[in-house]
């Protein structure tokens, strides 16, 4: 279970920094700065790209780094 709990946070940490360069439907609707931020916009974007960073790079280090 934790396997696919990792996995979806790396796969959801690259959604969030494919968001703040692609606007699809899909990374548009997963943003993270527009459930937040009231006025969310294009200055707010770059947020998604930090988190999404920190959000991948935590799961994959939960994934690999931490397994005994």
């Amino acid at each position: 279970m934790d396997t696919l709990v990792n996995a979806g946070a790396i796969a959801y940490g690259i959604v969030l920094i494919l968001g703040t360069f692609v606007r699809t439907p899909v990374t548009e609707a997963l943003r993270v700065d527009t459930l937040f931020i009231p006025q969310a916009g294009d200055k707010t974007r770059p947020l998604n790209l930090v988190l999404g960073l920190l959000i991948a790079g935590y799961g994959a280090w939960s994934l690999w780094g931490a397994a005994p």
